[in-house]
């Protein structure tokens, strides 16, 4: 029973070094595969894994998150400082990714905490919680109402700025492309010559 115990307990310290190590990743594309995660973050950290979190009961192709491990809690941290310090954009999404330390609640195959004991049971009518239960119940599914609209009006917002952002990058690749022309053409070499500048300063 001892050796049990002990055992349950290294378990749980494993994991809790575990937790360090592990920065959560969001506003991922849900395009984005591991091998960009680990070639975006090898600048500061080495990957050890990725898990990604997706929310399969929303009918919309949303942002995903990612619980990614690091070789230990510096690189953590310089990976969470770097990310949250600059606009870090992987897989093209609009906006930058946000990035956090893990907590162990994220971890949906975390063991179980050593003396922390549980105890559930239902409830059903009659009982003197289920007035309580029925409450939460019915919150519960005016938040998930709630939830869903904000995550659509989201998805409008990232949209229309996507769009913003591809005019003006098609702008600017239009802008790069004349000069390329002007140059290619001579007439950039006439322009200088006329106006007396040195191309090669």
């Amino acid at each position: 029973m001892e050796t049990s115990k002990e055992q349950a307990s290294k378990d749980y310290a494993d994991f809790e070094e575990k937790v360090k190590r592990t920065i959560y990743i969001d506003q991922l594309s849900p395009q984005v595969k591991e091998s960009a995660i680990k070639a975006a973050l090898a600048q500061c950290a080495n990957v050890v894994s990725v898990e990604f979190i997706v929310n399969y009961t929303i009918p919309y192709e949303i942002p995903c998150a990612a619980l990614v491990e690091l070789n230990d809690d510096v690189q953590a941290k310089a990976a969470v400082d770097l990310m949250n310090d600059f606009p870090f954009i992987i897989g093209g999404m609009p906006r930058p990714v946000k990035a956090t330390h893990a907590k162990p609640e994220m971890f949906h195959d975390r063991p179980p905490c050593p003396g922390l004991k549980k105890d559930f049971c239902w409830v059903k009518q009659g009982d003197k919680d289920y007035e309580a239960m029925q409450k939460l119940k019915n919150l519960a599914k005016r938040q998930e109402s709630e939830n869903m609209a904000l995550i659509k009006k989201l998805l409008e917002e990232e949209k229309e700025l996507a769009n913003r952002q591809q005019e003006l990058l098609d702008g600017n690749c239009k802008k790069y492309d004349m000069l390329e022309t002007l140059v290619q053409n001579g007439t950039m070499k006439n322009l200088a010559q006329r106006y007396g500048i040195n191309l090669d300063d």
